[in-house]
């Protein structure tokens, strides 16, 4: 602890332990899942800024990769459920786009639009931070929240954290901005803290009846994870260098019948983006990162679907159509 920090500690005096004693506390407590008599059933919103690791989150309670991840903030762009049944209980998870205050375009609204209507009639609010950190944009998505509704604060990548105790008098200012039911220090890559989220959650969930199968992952289609798959190869292959506006749109998703595979899907998909030199970032020299981009999506379709997949993959320019209204209904967006 450098000097600055332990000056901040020491003076948090008697304020600081009590914090730092219900910490250990929530801990303790949230150890073993809740004993329920019977089923339950509800929706969990994961809500926050972009890039806090809302999608790894979701990704990691579902046990299985169903939301796109990038180190490119704005990736998630919809509202996915994810659904993990564990004995009595059916955890519905709704990851939601990070709340857009830069650039009020067309699809930055339609993203918008997608986050409140999410927060507004779910069971539990998982709020993701940064542990130890409270920026201007989480503050505009906590201003969001409606009263009554249950709010977890989740102070994600405590990996990153050195020293707990440092953040008692951050977790004391977070308390006096909202009235959080409980606060969750973790690591979403952290197997550990996410069997004991799904404890924490269960209890705020109502007795009711499972909406979904025992088995199902997700309410999205295969068509629509082929085209969130196809996205996130774009970014990894594109980096910073492509704007986060370009999309995917699926033209054609067939499945065959095959005497040679299980299942046989095929695939037609166009890359969209806004300008010619984006056309060119993306095919790359001689077509080779396209087909790059092509062979990775291809791969994690195939482990997804259990089916030999091909896909076809175009790059086409649509210039400014992240601010036209109805070419970003007609992409798919709310």
């Amino acid at each position: 602890m450098n000097d600055a920090t332990k000056d901040v500690a020491d003076s948090a005096g008697a304020e600081s332990a009590p914090v730092q004693n219900d910490l250990e506390a929530m801990l303790a407590a949230a150890g073993a899942p809740a004993a329920v008599p019977g089923q339950r059933c509800g929706v969990i919103a994961i809500v926050g800024k972009p890039n806090v690791g809302k999608s790894t989150l979701l990704n990691a309670l579902v046990g299985q990769k169903i939301s796109i991840t990038s180190r490119k903030a704005q990736t998630t762009r919809h509202r996915i459920t994810g659904i993990r049944t564990r004995e009595q209980t059916q955890f519905i998870f709704v990851d939601t786009p990070g709340f857009q205050t830069r650039h009020a375009t067309a699809l930055n609204k339609s993203l918008n639009k997608t986050v409140m209507g999410a927060i507004g009639d779910v069971d539990l609010i998982l709020f993701v931070v940064e542990a130890g950190h409270f920026t201007l944009a989480d503050a505009k998505v906590l201003s969001l929240f409606k009263p009554g509704i249950p709010t977890l604060l989740v102070a994600n990548k405590l990996d990153m954290v050195h020293r707990r105790a440092e953040l008692a008098p951050w977790l004391k200012s977070m308390q006096e901005r909202h009235p959080f039911a409980e606060f969750v220090p973790m690591s979403a890559k952290n197997k550990g803290d996410i069997e004991r989220m799904f404890g924490i959650c269960a209890k705020y969930l109502p007795e009711q009846a499972w909406w979904y199968a025992e088995d199902e992952l997700t309410d999205r289609s295969e068509k629509f994870l082929a085209s969130e798959t196809v996205r996130e190869k774009l970014f990894r292959f594109t980096g910073d260098e492509l704007p986060y506006t370009s999309t995917v749109v699926i033209d054609k998703f067939e499945e065959e019948a095959s005497k040679a595979h299980k299942r046989l899907v095929k695939i037609a998909a166009t890359i969209v983006v806004e300008r010619d030199n984006h056309k060119m970032m993306v095919i790359g020299d001689k077509g080779e990162r396209l087909k790059r981009i092509g062979t990775e999506a291809r791969q994690e379709l195939e482990k997804l679907m259990d089916a030999k997949v091909f896909l076809e993959l175009w790059v086409k320019v649509r210039s400014g159509w992240a601010d036209d209204e109805a070419r970003v209904r007609s992409f798919g967006y709310e």
